[in-house]
């Protein structure tokens, strides 16, 4: 028999996936009643609704007043390739990779640009060394894995004076984590993420520097119409004043306008950064005290306080080979979804196998603490189960 008991109480809301996230507390289809449908995009009314959401997205980041914000196709993934096909080339590039969001841009920048970069590749759990970073080159990162559960601890490794650029791909750090904007010359986000918003659309933040680099480099290579951000030299002003490259969804765009009405009504960007800041809390007592689990990320100053990736720590899992964990990992996230306790909490499947609970700021601290008493009953029956087996 478990030594835990099977716990009485449950999250209200067992929404822990992390992409497309759990939609802010007390959200219903009733939030969309006011979207622009049936209307051109390009009518007043629907660059209105538009711009209505950048301009919330601009307070509620505070974004510096010269820095750019627009819609993009594509999500974040698009966002960031629409920077990487339209910047680089003027200079050195360096990467860095730490999870598979990571190595898809080496992959792009090795395998479809050919532009030989230097890379920085770390395991899971681990970050490159940041110290070697040469900042004479443009330089991409993301600042959250989430499909490991590490971060960036800060921007002090990125110094002011730089001479390339950075590209920041910030999709599960945005509305949840402070941002340098001094520091990052394109931030790449989706609503989908910190925000619970719906699929298909990203957002790209440019500085000063960003755009210069835009109207003075020409890549040699082609660039698609989704990706082109300049027209005869100059930037196309057009992106960033609701004039999009192609047709938007005016339900995700009044989706993203509702998430960032809320989060403003409950304090903006300290009040965002909070709530996922207290479920972080909540799992690291946990941890501190559970015999089975532990975080993915080795330096505490590197977990993530969105995609929290849990390993299982017990002796007995750790002895198994590779086939058998990610059966028990399989299960245990099985368990999960037939108690209702917690759906769509499995490790990335490129990730080492464990759980990933997505804590972003629309997530209940409260559910993530009803949750964590589930983890330690459920790997302990199957720990068991495994055990009399063998």
């Amino acid at each position: 028999m478990s030594t835990y008991a099977k716990p009485a109480n449950r999250p209200v809301m067992p929404y822990f996936s992390s992409g497309p996230t759990k939609k802010r507390p007390g959200w219903s289809p009733a939030a969309l009643e006011g979207a622009c449908t049936g209307r051109s995009h390009r009518s007043a009314p629907a660059k209105d609704k538009i711009q209505t959401a950048m301009t919330l997205a601009r307070e509620i980041l505070g974004l510096p007043d010269d820095y750019r914000i627009g819609i993009v196709p594509g999500s974040d993934t698009g966002a960031v390739e629409m920077a990487m096909w339209s910047m680089l080339g003027a200079r050195g590039v360096e990467l860095l990779a730490w999870e598979s969001f990571g190595k898809d841009w080496v992959t792009d920048a090795v395998n479809q640009l050919k532009i030989d970069p230097v890379t920085h590749v770390a395991p899971y759990g681990q970050l490159p060394d940041l110290s070697v970073v040469d900042f004479n080159n443009d330089v991409i990162f993301t600042w959250n894995g989430t499909a490991a559960g590490v971060k960036v601890p800060n921007g002090d490794w990125i110094p002011d004076d730089r001479a390339g650029l950075t590209i920041a791909d910030s999709t599960s750090a945005c509305f949840a984590m402070d941002l340098p904007w001094q520091k990052l010359d394109v931030v790449t986000f989706s609503f989908q993420k910190s925000l619970g918003g719906e699929g298909g659309h990203g957002v790209l933040i440019l500085s000063p520097r960003a755009v210069e680099r835009l109207e003075s480099h020409t890549p040699s290579w082609p660039i698609p119409k989704l990706f082109r951000l300049t027209s005869k030299g100059k930037l196309n002003d057009g992106i960033f004043d609701a004039a999009t490259i192609n047709t938007p969804s005016m339900l995700v765009v009044e989706d993203a306008i509702d998430a960032l009405n809320w989060a403003k009504s409950i304090g903006g960007l300290p009040a965002l950064i909070a709530r996922s800041n207290a479920s972080l809390d909540a799992v690291k007592s946990w941890v501190a005290n559970t015999p089975y689990f532990g975080f993915l990320a080795q330096d505490p100053a590197t977990i993530s306080n969105t995609g929290i990736t849990l390993s299982i720590t017990d002796p007995w899992f750790v002895a198994l080979d590779d086939a058998a964990k990610k059966t028990v990992a399989s299960q245990l996230e099985k368990t999960l979804v037939k108690e209702g306790v917690a759906l769509d909490a499995a490790s990335y499947r490129d990730a080492p196998p464990g759980l990933r609970i997505w804590a972003g700021p629309t997530v209940e601290p409260s559910d993530v603490e009803a949750l964590l008493p589930w983890l330690d009953w459920a790997y302990a029956e199957i720990r068991q189960a495994g055990s009399a087996a063998a």
